[in-house]
């Protein structure tokens, strides 16, 4: 619900600020940003709207921020020139005037651990601040610990949103906690009654369960004594660079992410970039071979995710590696076996 928050936030900080049309969101391909009505709009994963209704004219998206996939003959540079003309186009086409917000995840979850550009997050921020559109970092995922830091936004992409939304390892999941985290400034003006009498009421039957709050507040004090985050930092550029010898491998297309936030793409040609029919369903045989022998990846479509326990050490890395490696070889073999792949 941290996302929904958000949202109302954004329209009863414009509606008090004398802006009444300032209610768009700007959201992107491939994003992820929950499974209720509101949120369920924000995301732009094709797959996840398939015979649903949604919010119909809150959201406009732009392009995802996806290097491997970047337009043929560009550079990561010029691409990332493309994506802030693309939303600088949409701003111009929807009307700064309408758009309340942009969000955005620092690194993309569900939508397959895309890393955008150096520099995007900040260019980004700059267009949303000359056209006075709030910005939002969805830190549901890489927020507390996932990149080594309580926040990635300022510590790893040099921003300060107006709002970050976080989850998940706010209580490492023994409770079900999110919270929405505003700025000063946005504090300011939702704090305090308004000439027409409007209050900034909102809130759930579960907000502020005393439960869920003392295993966040324990779940915290824990990542502080045993320095949780610096252990991601320290052990996280190792599981980075052994990920990376995956790419020696045919099936492997891009090993890709940052610290324990890590995905693997599979495709069938490394020159081309094509991927197998998704009935071959690649992503999910591996994560099968794998799980026999002991270990758990995700499978989306025909990647595979990973985010492993924040303490995992560097013999464990050896080992998930070793078993990752194994697990792809034996669905190459799979394949190759079936005449569905040709190595």
């Amino acid at each position: 619900m941290a996302n929904d928050s958000a949202i109302r936030f954004v329209h009863f900080y414009w509606n008090q600020k004398g802006r009444p049309t300032k209610k768009k969101v700007i959201s992107r391909v491939d994003a992820y940003h929950g499974q209720t009505y509101l949120s369920a709009a924000l995301t732009g994963i094709a797959f996840d709207k398939i015979g649903f209704d949604e919010a119909d004219g809150i959201v406009e998206y732009v392009a995802c921020p996806y290097p491997y996939r970047r337009p043929e003959g560009m550079s990561v540079e010029e691409f990332c020139d493309w994506l802030i003309e693309d939303l600088e186009k949409k701003i111009e086409d929807v009307g700064a005037e309408n758009i309340g917000a942009f969000i955005a995840e620092p690194i993309m979850g569900a939508g397959g651990v895309i890393v955008p550009p150096e520099g995007y997050h900040k260019r980004t921020l700059e267009v949303c601040k000359a056209n006075e559109i709030l910005y939002i970092s969805d830190e549901v995922v890489t927020g507390f610990g996932r990149l080594g830091h309580y926040f990635a936004s300022e510590a790893v992409f040099d921003i300060v949103p107006d709002i970050i939304t976080s989850a998940k390892g706010i209580s490492s999941g023994y409770q079900p906690l999110s919270a929405t985290i505003i700025s000063q400034e946005m504090y300011d003006v939702l704090s305090v009654p308004q000439a027409d009498g409007a209050m900034f009421t909102t809130g759930f039957t579960y907000s502020g369960h005393p439960v869920c709050c003392a295993a966040g507040i324990k779940n915290i004090e824990i990542i502080d004594e045993e320095d949780i985050c610096g252990h991601v930092r320290k052990v996280g550029p190792y599981f980075e660079e052994k990920l990376g010898e995956l790419n020696d491998l045919p099936l492997v297309g891009e090993v890709r992410g940052k610290c324990f936030m890590m995905c693997v793409e599979n495709v069938a040609n490394k020159e081309t970039k094509e991927l197998l029919p998704p009935e071959v369903n690649v992503g999910g045989r591996i994560a099968n071979h794998a799980q026999k022998n002991g270990l758990i990846v995700r499978p989306i479509g025909h990647l595979n995710v990973m985010s492993p326990p924040l303490i995992m050490t560097t013999e464990q890395i050896d080992e998930f590696v070793d078993i990752l490696r194994g697990a792809i070889e034996a669905t190459q073999d799979d394949l190759v076996r079936e005449g569905v792949w040709n190595g």
